[in-house]
């Protein structure tokens, strides 16, 4: 696993020099800069700036990567918040090179902590603490596999170590260029007269490349762009030792244990094994004062563990069934909490899971599981998934997925039996069971960290804006882009004369989106309608027919749409 750190730095240094941090070397170039006194010491400061930037901005990127979904999830704040912070600091920071007392007032709680630190290096810390946090690098397998452990939250001593390394790596093409600038202005002494005047000049580029980025310009730029480093980078990260082991770094799970050898959806009740507690829950909902729940204090109720995403179409057809049990028999003894474990970064923010219960008409409990910790403890891999604990704290039965709605209300019932023989039990509930009995098209993800089979005749270009062409035909069941976009890890961002098709066989069809703008809908080149999205990202129903059909779906979006995942009915 040490080869695999050494692979980290290279994997950075590949990613130091591509496209895609080009936009952010002009200011790079002259983050010297900085008010500084005395001719002796001018040279050296400004070599301790530069390094200093850098250093902001290993360390930025290093922690966002990591642990910044987490820690936003846990203050219930956007997954924008660190980027949008990160542009507001560029700004400041561009405006203090215009107005010197303001960089003085921003070096004042440096020059307390240390009497020996230049002037300059305190805010060029912070500098680089901004472009971290706005730094965004081609993502090959190395980075892939960091964002993946940072997204699931099973970050380990080795992960920090790999991520730190790849920082490091794509940051040493950045300090060479900032030591460069340094270096042509201390040789060049009409420059070094100049370098107050060029204070100014960095600063409106500073503050030219926040706004840019704050409006994606900077896309524009890399479109234009050959990927001169995409052959380096799968020499590097393509061979099969470096493969394997990130696959061994993303996969933390283990399959041993009672519970991984239950026979999910079994004919008859088995005993699993002790169910484990409820683990790494950043929220709870729904209870008493929002006071946690764990499987011990619920020793002798009947409990069943439902695991779901709210975004999941397949988890919101299942959700009537669940709260029609708890309705019926929760007053007989049965406990149902809903283990909400994001599949998205959007669902990791509890104030939408929180709206997305009262809108979907869930009562019971609800266990925000943002870590996926609760998750792993079941070994569980589906969304929806079903456990049911008996009395005595075992699990007794699981099924995975939609349906065996009646045979998963029946163990309901004799584990309640079972649990006291003398209740009464009402009679079973009769929730219409929606899903599909017909074949559909296969769910279709549009974030590249997820793409299966049904991506169309065309290979992504990972989070660049270029323009696409659809293939003509679209296969059955494939779906592709025309115009521009950007695809991203987990979603799709529309830009200029941008649509999204899909060749499907379905009653219903479903799409997750985001964003801000409106989507036009066409089916067999026949206009639907035309709707806005806009606010939290959720499921939106496009197609509704009666019968199962084939069509051709194509939505004509605004820049702005991210479009997530296409789910089928």
């Amino acid at each position: 696993m040490i080869a695999l750190l050494f692979v980290g730095v290279v994997a950075g240094l590949i990613a130091g020099i591509s496209p895609c941090i080009l936009p952010v070397l002009p200011v790079i170039f002259v983050s010297w800069a900085s008010p500084i006194t005395g001719e002796v010491h001018a040279a050296r400061a400004r070599r301790r700036r530069a390094i200093a930037v850098v250093a902001g901005l290993v360390t930025s990127f290093s922690i966002i990567t990591l642990v910044g979904s987490t820690l936003l999830s846990a203050l219930g704040l956007p997954q924008t918040f660190l980027r949008d912070a990160g542009i507001v600091v560029l700004i400041i920071l561009g405006l203090s090179l215009l107005v010197p007392p303001l960089e003085q007032l921003l070096e004042r709680p440096f020059a307390r902590l240390s009497t020996h630190t230049p002037k300059g290096s305190g805010s060029g810390f912070v500098l680089g603490l901004g472009l971290g946090a706005v730094f965004v690098p081609c993502a090959g397998p190395v980075l892939t596999a960091i964002v993946v452990v940072g997204a699931t939250k099973h970050v380990t001593a080795f992960s920090v170590a790999l991520t730190v390394c790849f920082a490091i790596g794509a940051t040493l093409p950045i300090l060479t260029i900032a030591l460069a600038g340094e270096r042509v202005v201390e040789r060049n002494q009409k420059l070094k007269e100049r370098a107050r005047i060029l204070r100014p000049i960095g600063g409106v580029l500073l503050i030219a490349m926040a706004i840019g980025i704050s409006f994606n310009l900077a896309n524009d730029l890399q479109k234009w762009l050959p990927s001169y480093t995409s052959a380096l980078q799968k020499s590097v990260e393509g061979n099969h030792f470096v493969v394997s082991h990130l696959r061994t770094l993303e996969n933390t799970k283990s399959t041993d244990g009672q519970l991984a050898s239950c026979v999910a959806g079994d004919a008859k009740l088995e005993t699993c094994g002790q169910a484990p507690n409820f683990v790494g829950i950043t929220a709870w909902l729904n209870t008493p004062h929002d006071a946690p729940l764990s499987i011990h204090s619920l020793r002798g109720k009947v409990v069943l563990v439902d695991f779901w995403t709210y975004s999941c179409i397949n988890c919101e057809r299942s959700l009537p069934h669940v709260e029609a049990w708890y309705k019926r028999y929760r007053a007989d003894g049965l406990v149902v909490v809903g283990v909400h474990s994001p599949e998205f970064a959007f669902e990791h923010v509890v104030s939408n899971v929180k709206a997305a219960a009262k809108q979907l008409g869930v009562h019971y409990p609800i266990a925000v599981d943002d870590n996926l910790s609760t998750w792993d403890a079941y070994y569980n891999e589906y969304w929806p998934a079903d456990y049911l604990v008996d009395a005595k704290g075992f699990v007794r039965y699981e099924d995975f997925g939609e349906g065996n709605y009646q045979q998963t209300e029946s163990f309901i019932r004799k584990l309640l039996k079972e649990a006291n023989p003398k209740v009464q039990l009402p009679p079973p509930t009769n929730v219409a069971n929606t899903e599909p009995t017909s074949p559909t098209s296969p769910e279709s993800y549009l974030g590249y960290n997820y793409l299966g089979d049904y991506y169309g005749d065309f290979s992504p270009v990972e989070n660049q804006m270029v323009p696409y062409q659809l293939a003509n035909p679209l296969p059955e069941g494939n779906w592709g882009l025309n115009g521009n976009w950007k695809v991203g890890p987990q979603a799709a961002t529309s830009g200029r004369n941008a649509s999204l098709s899909i060749n499907f066989f379905a009653t219903h069809v479903y799409l997750v989106l985001g964003g801000k703008g409106t989507v036009q809908e066409t089916l067999n080149g026949k206009t639907l309608k035309t709707f806005t999205v806009s606010g939290v990202p959720r499921l939106y129903t496009l197609v509704n027919e009666p019968t199962p059909r084939t069509g051709l779906l194509r939505l004509l979006t605004s820049p702005g749409v991210q479009a997530y995942d296409f789910t089928f009915g």
